[in-house]
């Protein structure tokens, strides 16, 4: 299903939006991807949905990727004598690992780990951060603070940690059932949450054993500071804004988000915006100037994705929610700024032949009649090299393998077929011609642009570039192979 604009959209399933008519309709409205939310539902629920993704891919003949986010360790508080209090700032108030019911001086936080991080000074953020507590004494299994911000606080609410690297795994033993679970359903990306340092990344890869590809959110400061590390071993990123924005000052995220999404086409990873980019939407058929400023602002910097959450898993309008953002993409990369900025963060300096041939390939796309850069690619390394550049005319990847086709679904400008396994080049060429001409990328009388790798079915070997004519006739008469 080809798509009018590169960057993809990616959508959480939900309450509003698990029926088939209602998956499909999003598809056809625009979702590229179907984010499974791991902190919501049964295992039986998240089955069935990933059931009728995929059975929406087969009636539409349309690769879609399914993204499972796992929920990662939740810090909460306990409960209240009366279900809530009031803190007020200056007071002085304990968190401990005793359980029973809390008050306005006290109450339990059952994280042993957590007081054996704190310093005095460290900071506690409470119900995404409308709370605030500094640290003036802590020990094993206490902490006393004072109210640097105060307000209600009440039954189970979260609590974040933005100042100390906490001593806690990834991955819950929640997470670690879910992940099974996601793995063995077919998924092909798993979204890892609370990731701190690449070690949380490598433990999860090594459980995940190449059955999906591996999506790192960066919600945490320390995340930040060993980014280049974490993405290293990551597959792709996703800029969770929503928690960065509480552990950090809300002023430093756009920054970071930028340099972010930078670095990830860099490394030729995809990378995902997400969380409040249409947040009106949940009750409003309309969305706000600043929300449409804000999902804009995420496609001029060049990412892979923007990520719908509540509203289209909750809200009232999911489908407008898709199509808001699909216009939008289509208005921006219309507009001839956005083309001058992606070609001015093209700073890549690769040094392997593919390198070589992707940025060959892109360079005489853009100053000759070519319509469409055709990549057969196994692992999908050369359509994520080639998606890396930017280039100014479609990406059709062509691969045999269904699960490279989905999870290239995830990546800029990638529009996914699926091909039989060739042996030959002039097939190749023949296939990209053939895909062209019935994706509606070109006629018979147009050229395009054929990378691959030969021998053919191995990974990592992209080493030919040929202009095509998408003539299958002129194709036999000129190609000896």
């Amino acid at each position: 299903m080809r798509r009018q604009r590169n960057v993809k959209i990616v959508a959480t399933l939900g309450p509003a939006s698990d029926t088939y008519e209602m998956i499909r309709a999003l598809h056809e409205a625009g979702v590229d991807v179907f984010r499974l939310n791991m902190s919501h539902g049964s295992q039986e629920n998240i089955g069935d949905k990933h059931r009728i993704i995929r059975q929406v891919e087969k009636d539409l003949d349309s690769p879609i990727a399914i993204l499972a986010d796992l929920q990662g360790p939740k810090l909460r508080v306990g409960t209240f004598a009366n279900s809530s209090a009031e803190l007020a700032i200056g007071a002085a108030f304990r968190l401990d690992l005793d359980p029973s019911d809390g008050d306005e001086t006290r109450v339990c936080l059952p994280h042993s780990e957590i007081f054996a991080a704190l310093e005095p000074g460290s900071n506690l953020l409470v119900n995404d951060g409308k709370i605030r507590l500094t640290v003036e004494t802590c020990g094993e299994g206490f902490a006393n603070c004072v109210v640097a911000i105060g307000g209600t606080i009440s039954d189970r609410k979260g609590v974040n940690v933005p100042d100390v690297l906490l001593p806690l795994t990834a991955l819950s033993e929640k997470d670690l059932a879910d992940l099974e679970f996601a793995c063995q359903l077919g998924v092909d990306w798993i979204a890892l949450s609370f990731v701190q340092k690449p070690e949380d990344v490598n433990e999860a890869k090594a459980l995940i054993n190449g059955r999906a590809a591996i999506m790192s959110k960066i919600e945490k400061p320390a995340a930040v500071e060993r980014f280049d590390d974490i993405l290293a071993v990551s597959d792709g990123i996703m800029v969770a804004r929503g928690d960065l924005g509480v552990e950090l000052p809300v002023s430093a995220v756009p920054p970071i988000q930028k340099r972010l999404v930078r670095k990830c086409r860099a490394a030729a990873k995809p990378v995902i915006v997400a969380t409040q980019m249409l947040e009106s939407m949940i009750e409003n058929p309309m969305p706000t100037r600043a929300e449409v400023s804000d999902v804009a602002t995420a496609i001029y910097e060049g990412t892979d994705g923007v990520m719908l959450s509540a509203e289209s898993a909750a809200g009232d309008y999911p489908i407008q929610a898709v199509q808001t953002m699909n216009s939008v993409a289509i208005e921006v990369e219309s507009d001839p700024t956005y083309a001058q900025i992606i070609a001015g963060s093209r700073n890549v300096k690769g040094s392997s032949i593919a390198d070589g041939i992707v940025a060959s390939a892109r360079e005489i796309a853009e100053t000759t009649e070519i319509k469409a850069i055709c990549c057969f690619t196994q692992s999908g390394t050369t359509a994520l090299l080639t998606a890396r550049e930017r280039p100014g005319v479609p990406i059709i990847a062509l691969t045999p393998l269904r699960g490279t086709a989905r999870r290239l679904s995830m990546s800029w400008g990638c529009n996914c077929v699926m091909t039989n396994e060739l042996g030959r080049f002039k097939m190749a060429v023949i296939d990209a011609a053939r895909a062209a001409r019935e994706g509606g990328f070109a006629t018979e009388s147009d050229l395009i642009v054929v990378t691959a790798g030969v021998p053919f079915n191995v990974p990592g070997t992209t080493n030919i570039l040929r202009v095509a004519p998408c003539d299958e006739r002129l194709i036999f008469s000129t190609d000896p192979g």
